[in-house]
């Protein structure tokens, strides 16, 4: 089985490949930015690969842009059985989230895509990604809630997207995961999103500030669910 995480920021993907002793195979996607990190012998016949979104203007890249080419440039050429979108999010303390928490997506959509005026175009919009089918079997057996992510390009909240986000039941807000899910579906792979929170979009708190203070947690958080999770998978 080769499985392929797709993870936006370095900070998110360090603690797990640490972990693992995954090495760095280096310019794979030049000229793209993303990286790969992988170890043929994660488990027998058995390949894990590991692809950030890589830099820009010394920064990680975020969003939905990056996020989509690196997916695309992963499946064309690593050829996966199975993408885990594997990152942080915000969430919302009044839907039980609290920092740390990890979840396993039961859906996923975008919250802003609008398209006043046509409800065709509206739902093509949002998304409404399929995600794999054993995602309720395996937050079973890892004991983890479960939870709907909806995505944006923006890392603060506008009430035109809450709006959204509450009609369609969202619960975790990222920056990537649709857009993962979207390449995935033109592609007929099938994909997994395991997310931990970093900050509350119902707390008074700066969303950045919150984000920085709690991503060093956050991160260990899903590095451990992520090894319970390949423990799962690869057994």
């Amino acid at each position: 089985m080769h499985i392929c995480y797709i993870i936006a920021m370095e900070a998110e993907a360090k603690p797990f490949i640490q972990r693992f002793g995954v090495k760095e195979v280096e310019k794979y996607f030049a000229p793209l930015p993303c990286r790969l990190f992988q170890h043929n012998d994660i488990a027998p016949n058995s390949t894990l690969s590991i692809v950030t979104l890589g830099r820009q203007h010394e920064r990680d890249l975020l969003g939905c842009e990056a996020a989509s080419v690196a997916t695309l440039a992963a499946i064309e050429r690593l050829k996966p059985d199975l993408i885990i979108n594997s990152g942080t999010c915000g969430a919302w303390e009044r839907k039980g989230a609290k920092i740390g928490k990890v979840y396993i997506a039961d859906g996923v959509m975008f919250h802003d895509r609008r398209v006043p005026g046509d409800d065709d175009w509206g739902t093509q919009g949002l998304g409404n990604y399929p995600v794999w089918e054993k995602s309720i079997e395996i937050a079973s057996k890892l004991n983890l809630d479960m939870g709907r992510v909806t995505t944006g390009s923006s890392l603060d909240l506008q009430p035109c997207d809450e709006v959204i986000i509450e009609r369609e039941g969202g619960e975790l807000k990222d920056m990537e995961g649709a857009a993962v899910a979207f390449v995935c579906s033109l592609l007929n792979v099938p994909i997994l999103l395991i997310k931990s929170v970093t900050d509350l979009c119902d707390d008074t708190a700066p969303t950045l500030e919150s984000f920085l203070n709690n991503l060093e947690k956050a991160s260990e958080n899903l590095s451990e669910a992520n090894a319970n999770l390949l423990e799962l998978l690869l057994n």
